[in-house]
């Protein structure tokens, strides 16, 4: 499913939707950086006007950004509070604090410019009535024109079924979730 949201300013934007759910008897070894249980992933892209070192510089978590988050999020997600520590390396491990619980993310991968990387290894924050959150990504490639291209990931395990209801439904708030981040890293740089 391709959705096309309105064009940021300055940047084209192109959001593709990549849901994927292993079936409980697939080893966990065969599944591609994905725990066992049913996992997920959603995948945004956004093309910037700017080269992938850039948005380097703006890379941020939900947690980190100032400005208040649209309806639909302040909604249906926790409320982010702040962020405590500094993931700049593989290994690091941040806590993201929320009104009434936290996340830790263990930083797994972070090569400047190209890919970042975390897995949760800590959740005491309630998602969409019992959704796990499992991980995520940032992947950014320099494109021509001093362009780059940024694809953010969320991992993560829901427990509602029927699937081909729910699937499509958390894709779309995870869109949003995504689009909101990269609005926040873009304005960042607009505003340098």
């Amino acid at each position: 499913m391709i959705i096309q949201p309105p064009k940021p300013r300055l940047a084209t934007t192109s959001v593709i939707d990549r849901t994927e759910t292993f079936p409980p008897d697939m080893a966990p070894a065969a599944r591609p950086g994905l725990r066992p249980g049913g996992e997920n992933s959603v995948v945004t892209r956004m093309t910037f006007p700017f080269p992938a070192a850039a948005l380097w510089e703006e890379l941020m978590f939900y947690e980190q950004i100032g400005e208040r988050p649209p309806f639909v999020l302040r909604l249906l997600l926790p409320t982010p509070v702040r962020t405590e520590g500094r993931g700049a390396a593989a290994g690091t491990v941040v806590k993201c604090q929320y009104l009434g619980g936290h996340l830790l993310k263990r930083i797994t991968e972070a090569e400047p410019a190209r890919r970042y990387g975390f897995e949760v290894v800590e959740q005491t924050i309630r998602v969409g009535h019992g959704i796990r959150l499992l991980g995520g990504s940032y992947v950014m490639r320099d494109l021509p024109e001093e362009c780059a291209e940024i694809s953010l990931t969320t991992r993560y395990s829901s427990p509602h079924r029927p699937r081909w209801l729910w699937a499509p439904l958390e894709a779309a708030v995870c869109h949003l979730f995504h689009r909101y981040i990269l609005s926040a890293m873009r304005h960042g740089i607009d505003s340098r």
